[in-house]
């Protein structure tokens, strides 16, 4: 696995050990473009690896450092999320940026290659849980999309990298619940989530809060139904991501 150096200057120390690993989309016009911002001071933004579409990997921060790529977030109650995580941008326009029918732009198999390689490797030398290899999504729902309902996510679980329900374990029933449902179910929901991992009140309303983190677990885990309602499918599923001991850090 080649990586080229292209150093950023968007970066600070770190206040905690690496445990997590985060992974974005550029959401830009072009990979040229995103790695001119990410290395522009004024801009204030960075990642540790930005992995281009044919493949090709780019390091802009050196992994012992702090790069600037998940802004304000939380998972499993921890903030700071920049100070705990390494960082890596994948080229792809994504919903910032979508093809000229308004579908999403595909990542390429030699791109999904190469961000397997890097994780695989990332996770070699760092002790990051399969419940810490999140999306932006996860970490700031209400803010980021990144990298999609797109990207692969259980290609790179059956690589060994994070977490992804097993379709054996899916037997699905009749309940759901519903924005503006209240009640223990709802509490019992909320707490499921905080426990994998999202940043959420357990207020046993199911607010818009509530729909936002569900959205972002679908975008996810369900990604052909984001709808913010947790349907037979997306409660199973969240059920069986619990179960998986996505709580645990």
């Amino acid at each position: 696995m080649q990586v080229e150096q292209v150093p950023s200057p968007n970066f600070n120390d770190r206040k905690h050990a690496v445990n997590m690993l985060v992974l974005h989309y550029t959401g830009m016009e072009s990979g040229e473009a995103a790695l001119t911002r990410m290395c522009d001071p004024a801009a204030e933004v960075s990642a540790h690896y930005m992995i281009w579409e044919d493949g090709r990997i780019s390091q802009l921060v050196a992994e012992d450092k702090r790069a600037w790529h998940a802004g304000v977030s939380i998972w499993q109650g921890d903030t700071d999320l920049n100070s705990r995580s390494i960082g890596i941008e994948i080229v792809n326009g994504g919903h910032d940026v979508p093809l000229s029918d308004g579908t999403l732009p595909p990542y390429p198999d030699a791109q999904i290659e190469a961000v397997i390689a890097l994780c695989k490797n990332i996770l070699s030398r760092h002790d990051i849980p399969a419940s810490r290899v999140v999306a932006h999504s996860d970490i700031a729902p209400a803010r980021k999309t990144d990298p999609g309902e797109h990207f692969p996510w259980a290609q790179l679980a059956a690589a060994g990298i994070g977490l992804w329900p097993s379709a054996a374990a899916l037997s699905l029933d009749e309940s759901s619940l519903m924005p503006g449902d209240s009640g223990p179910a709802v509490s019992d929901l909320q707490n499921m989530l905080r426990a994998i991992g999202y940043g959420l009140e357990a207020n046993g309303t199911y607010d818009e809060a509530t729909r936002i983190v569900i959205s972002a677990f679908q975008r996810r885990y369900v990604p052909t139904q984001i709808t913010g309602a947790a349907d037979p499918e997306t409660l199973e599923r969240l059920a069986h991501v619990y179960g998986l001991g996505a709580g645990a850090a």
